[in-house]
């Protein structure tokens, strides 16, 4: 049994976090398959095959002039707003200044281990979510150190112990995200989101409305997310489902969506170094942007069907939906593996198919067949019964329809013939027959009337005197023909 780990959805190694289940306790857990398996494999193992079908999709949907796409895909450094003025240029070196004062965890850039440690804020204020003005209230400016300093050591925190307020963890994980050398959301993805920001509907005619397009914009969102760095995926996706169990509580916190997303923007969207000056009219779209992603979070993280379904086939090659043959195919201890298991899953969907359509194709046959007997006598009816007989194969073995008893009469194809037949009687036909019948040539009705009839040779006294009695009435019944004949043409 394969058993997935919740961290299997959160952590950047999604691929690998899975481990052969062997605790009897665990086995009657239901089985947690990741539908985003193969969008990892190949995110993993291939990222210029993968960065190159989410970039194609991603300029699908919005318009990316030469420039921009370039800095998306990394090949160019990310041009970002900038201010010239003196009071702005003061901000940004004293914004810079603190952030030259790098820990362990607080200002360095974003790993793996800085996500363990600021985890356990984000898992401690999944408790604390109804406390009013929740990341807006600072908290007690001491406290916050102290708890900074110990995150930075690597030390244990017990927050649930009473020494450390919801305020001071909700700030410190804001002051976190300020510090990290670059936004979460990434500079290269800067103007990308600015694009998103401006998908809206069209009317009838073909014109642009003002009415966001929704369904674009969290399929857009789902594509630039898969390309993000993976310890940034992961903490965001933490981090917004956090905002988002936030909101739904904001009846008691009075923090909105859009509340929370005016907290959030500086620290997860806007480059780092700039004002507000220097964005001018673009913090509208980057505020109601962060509110989009906090209230469609719960659908940002999944990969859109179309991706699953490439990634998918790029490495089984075949339409056939996932199951179990594609557990067995990802434990493989190796990919030369893959091409035998490939080729034995096809020969046994080819044979499953061949005998699907031989069924149909039985049961089609004996409902005709049952159709034909139903029939009203007739020489059609007749007709389409011997045709069936000529393929005694084409109804199955197992068939409760039964072929009617057609009777056969010889017919002479002149009249001295029958006079033979009737004068000479039929040991002389059964002769002909048998000598001239062979037994590869011979069929089952022919078979059936010899045994029938059997032979003169070895019939009995009482047969032999029936026949003679019957050759004595034909001869007469002949003569009779033969005169009234004449008689009439006389």
């Amino acid at each position: 049994i394969l058993f997935f780990p919740p961290s299997l959805f959160f952590s950047s190694d999604a691929i690998c976090n899975f481990v052969i289940c062997n605790d009897s306790s665990l086995r009657s857990q239901p089985i947690i398959f990741n539908p985003d398996f193969f969008v990892e494999k190949l995110r993993h193992e291939k990222p210029e095959v993968f960065t190159e079908l989410v970039v194609s999709n991603i300029t699908r949907l919005i318009d990316l002039p030469g420039t921009e796409l370039a800095q998306l895909m990394g090949e160019e450094d990310p041009k970002l707003p900038g201010g010239n003025g003196i009071a702005s240029g003061f901000l940004r070196s004293l914004m810079s200044l603190k952030r030259k004062e790098k820990g362990v965890v607080f200002g360095s850039p974003l790993t793996e281990e800085g996500i363990a440690q600021v985890s356990q804020l984000i898992e401690y204020l999944h408790k604390h979510l109804r406390a009013e003005g929740l990341f807006r209230v600072p908290g007690n400016s001491i406290r916050q150190q102290i708890l900074k300093d110990a995150l930075n050591s690597g030390t244990d925190i017990d927050l649930d112990s009473g020494e450390f307020h919801s305020n001071d963890v909700a700030t410190l994980l804001k002051m976190f995200l300020g510090e990290l050398p670059e936004p979460l959301l990434t500079h290269k993805h800067f103007h990308a989101h600015l694009k998103i920001a401006d998908l809206t509907l069209f009317d009838e005619k073909g014109n642009k409305t003002s009415t966001p397009d929704k369904e674009r914009q969290i399929e857009a969102l789902q594509l630039l997310f898969l390309i993000l760095p993976a310890p940034n995926r992961s903490l965001l996706k933490l981090l917004l489902d956090l905002l988002y169990q936030t909101a739904k509580k904001q009846d008691k916190n009075k923090m909105s969506a859009h509340n929370l997303a005016l907290m959030f923007a500086p620290h997860i969207l806007w480059p780092r170094n700039v004002t507000a000056n220097d964005l001018q009219e673009n913090i509208t779209k980057l505020n109601n942007g962060v509110t989009f992603m906090i209230k469609h979070s719960q659908k940002l993280f999944k990969a859109p069907a179309y991706i699953r379904e490439c990634a998918r086939l790029h490495y089984l090659g075949s339409r056939a939906h996932a199951s179990k043959d594609d557990l067995d195919l990802l434990t493989s201890p190796s990919s030369k593996e893959l091409q035998p298991l490939k080729s034995q899953k096809r020969s046994r969907l080819d044979s499953c198919h061949q005998e699907e359509t031989q069924q149909r194709t039985e049961e089609a046959l004996k409902e005709l067949f049952r159709h034909v007997h139903n029939m009203p006598d007739s020489a059609k009816k007749k007709k389409l019964i011997r045709q069936f007989n000529k393929h005694p194969t084409a109804l199955t073995p197992g068939s409760d329809v039964r072929t009617p008893p057609v009777q056969r009469r010889t017919r002479s194809r002149s009249f001295s013939g029958l006079i033979k037949r009737k004068v000479l009687g039929t040991p002389l036909i059964m002769e002909t027959k048998t000598r001239d019948v062979t037994p590869e040539r011979a069929s089952k009705e022919n078979i059936h009337l010899l045994q029938k009839c059997g032979s003169p040779a070895h019939a009995s006294p009482a047969k032999t005197k029936f026949l003679e009695g019957r050759k004595e009435d034909s001869c007469r019944r002949v003569r009779a023909r033969l005169l009234s004949k004449e008689s009439a043409s006389l």
